[in-house]
């Protein structure tokens, strides 16, 4: 009888090692990224991480991109986990990136949100359904001001 993790693969095709979503079996370093329209990287330090109720976020937030088919095509949206940013005092942050050298809507490239370890389903849910329509997040989420450089 064969392992069900055998055959398993990501969304990029490539046969998965037993235990994990998305690291490949083999290595191929000529493969292209997935193309994404916004990726956004949450900090998985360790303060941020213990701020949030959910112990796999990023796996849940994929799962919630699934169900809203966010996670393929034009508008695809990217989950990165990322260690500290150093915003610890705005725990939990997330970055926002838009991929703006394809469809990535400009505005709202490099927004960092602040305090996402309140967020619950819904609310990413209502940030997902954001970016894939590109309505401008600062109108309408807490965001980190970023200082101008003065030099």
């Amino acid at each position: 009888m064969k392992n069900i993790m055998e055959n398993k693969k990501n969304t990029m095709g490539s046969e998965v090692v037993d235990g994990y979503t998305c690291k490949p079996v083999k290595l191929d370093p000529d493969k292209p990224i997935m193309y994404f329209k916004t990726n956004i990287f949450i900090c998985d330090g360790e303060r941020c991480s213990k701020a949030n109720k959910s112990k796999e976020l990023a796996s849940d937030l994929r799962e919630l991109l699934k169900e809203m088919e966010l996670n393929v095509g034009e508008s695809r949206v990217k989950i990165t986990r990322t260690n500290c940013f150093g915003a610890c005092r705005f725990r939990q942050v997330a970055v926002v990136f838009e991929n703006t050298r394809s469809n990535g809507y400009h505005p709202n490239n490099n927004i960092w949100l602040k305090h996402t370890h309140q967020f619950d389903r819904e609310k990413w849910r209502e940030l997902f359904q954001d970016l894939s329509t590109n309505k401008d997040l600062i109108e309408k989420y807490e965001t980190i001001p970023m200082e101008e450089c003065s030099e």
